[in-house]
């Protein structure tokens, strides 16, 4: 994947600093001391994209210290996608973009693969008719770090817009088991 630098470094309280990144499909704020994305911005552009995931893996950007691998064994964080894959398999070379480091988030596995994936799954429904906007912001509250340097996020808020809407959604990063993806609506 091709990158923009958009900004200078950007220092923050507690040393931490982060870079502006611009993809063709997605624009992150992404702080390598925390080794996770700080925000991601893309807007839905294959909600019946039919390309194929098989064998697809996320990858390092040279010259971004990202999380890797490492950060995702044995335990009960997935690598959560923050523009979704789904959003974007309109061919293989498009899909295969998402699946950058830069895209990742430590995400416990009980949401990613419970009411943020159905919510992802309602954006693409929504792209059939408007266009969908999306903004997450990975939150960071009393975070903890992995023993591989990583810091766990403590949850996310998605925004949605599209059509003159606009809806956000706050949700703690842990097991979302029995709750629905609406419950989480916070205006």
């Amino acid at each position: 994947m091709k990158l923009k630098l958009t900004s200078l470094l950007l220092f923050l309280p507690l040393l931490t600093y982060s870079q502006l990144i611009k993809t063709d499909i997605f624009t992150v704020q992404y702080d390598q001391e925390k080794e996770q994305p700080i925000w991601v911005e893309y807007i839905v552009q294959c909600p019946k994209g039919t390309a194929s995931r098989s064998g697809m893996d996320f990858y390092l950007e040279k010259g971004i210290h990202t999380s890797d691998n490492d950060d995702y064994k044995n335990n009960i964080w997935d690598k959560g996608h923050l523009a979704p894959a789904a959003s974007f398999n309109c061919d293989t070379k498009t899909l295969k973009k998402t699946f950058s480091y830069l895209n990742s988030a430590l995400q416990h596995q009980g949401l990613n693969r419970g009411v943020w994936k159905e919510l992802e799954g309602f954006e693409r429904d929504l792209a059939n008719f408007y266009r969908v906007k999306v903004r997450v912001e990975v939150l960071f509250i009393n975070s903890e770090k992995l023993p591989t340097g990583a810091t766990i996020p403590s949850g996310f808020r998605k925004i949605l817009e599209f059509g003159g809407k606009k809806y956000i959604f706050k949700f703690p990063n842990k097991d979302t088991k029995g709750t629905k993806w609406v419950d989480y609506l916070v205006e």
